[in-house]
C-alpha cells in the first residue's frame, strides 16, 4: 500500500512517516504541508491511503476530503477528538489522535488494508437473479435475492447479505442501473433495500434484521405504492 502524509507540523510528519516505515506495510509516498498540496498530490499520485490532518491554514483536512472528486481511504490524524463524529460520517477508515502511537496505527492499517482488499473493481456481470462482484481478485456470485439491503459510503458500497458484507469500489447509482429486481429499490440517496426483508416501517424509518434504515420523503410515496396492503 501507498501513502501520502498530509500535516502543516513538519515534527508531526516526521514522527508519524518514521512510525508508517516501522510497520513495514506501508510506503510513504510523500508528505504534505497544506491540503492545497494534497490536493494536487492526491490527483497526481492516487495513493492508496491518506494520512490527512484535520486543523491545517487556509483549508482543513475535512474540506479538502469534500473537495476531493475521487477520494482514497481517509485516516484522520489529529489532537482534537471533537472531529470524530464529523469525520466518521465522511467514511474515513479510521482517526488517530496525536501523538500517534505504533499499536494504534496498526490497528488503523489493517482497517484500510480490509476496504482495500475488498475493493477489487465494480459490480459486474448483472442478470435478472444474480450479481458479480470481485473478491480478492475472483469473481464472487451473489444472489439477488440474498440481498438485505446495499449501503453506499463514499466510493464505496457495502452490500449486507445474511450474515456477511461485502465492499465495492462503486456508486449506488451505477448498481441501480445494472440490477433488474423488482424486489430492489432506492429509498434514499444512500440506500437501497430489498421490499420483501423489510420487517416494519414507522415514522419515515424501515427496519430489516433490527436494523433502522431511513426513507426519503422524495422515495416514500414510491416506496408505499409497490408494498402490499390489507
Amino acid at each position: 500500500m501507498r501513502c501520502l502524509i498530509v500535516d502543516d507540523n513538519e515534527m508531526a510528519r516526521m514522527l508519524l512517516s518514521h512510525l508508517v516505515t516501522q510497520t513495514g506495510l506501508v510506503e510513504v509516498i510523500g508528505e504534505c504541508r497544506d491540503a492545497m498540496e494534497a490536493h494536487q498530490q492526491i490527483t497526481r499520485h492516487s495513493p492508496d491511503i491518506v494520512f490527512l490532518d484535520i486543523e491545517m491554514p487556509g483549508m482543513s483536512g475535512i474540506e479538502l476530503l469534500r473537495s476531493l472528486p475521487k477520494k482514497p481511504l481517509i485516516i484522520f490524524t489529529t489532537s482534537n477528538k471533537d472531529y470524530a463524529l464529523e469525520a466518521f460520517e465522511l467514511n474515513v477508515a479510521d482517526y488517530l489522535l496525536k501523538p500517534v502511537t505504533l499499536p494504534r496505527l496498526l490497528q488503523a492499517i489493517d482497517k484500510a488494508r480490509e476496504v482495500l482488499q475488498r475493493d477489487n473493481s465494480e459490480v459486474n456481470n448483472v442478470d435478472d437473479d444474480n450479481i458479480f462482484i470481485r473478491d480478492n481478485g475472483a469473481l464472487k456470485k451473489i444472489r439477488l435475492d440474498e440481498i438485505l439491503w446495499i449501503e453506499a459510503m463514499g466510493d464505496y458500497i457495502k452490500i449486507y447479505t445474511p450474515g456477511k458484507w461485502h465492499i465495492v469500489h462503486t456508486t449506488l447509482k451505477a448498481v441501480e442501473e445494472k440490477i433488474r429486481s423488482a424486489k430492489l429499490m432506492r429509498i434514499h440517496r444512500s440506500y437501497i433495500v430489498s421490499l420483501d426483508k423489510i420487517d416494519s416501517i414507522e415514522d419515515g424509518v424501515l427496519n430489516i434484521m433490527n436494523t433502522p434504515i431511513p426513507v426519503a420523503d422524495s422515495y416514500r410515496s414510491q416506496l408505499m405504492k409497490k408494498l402490499k396492503f390489507l
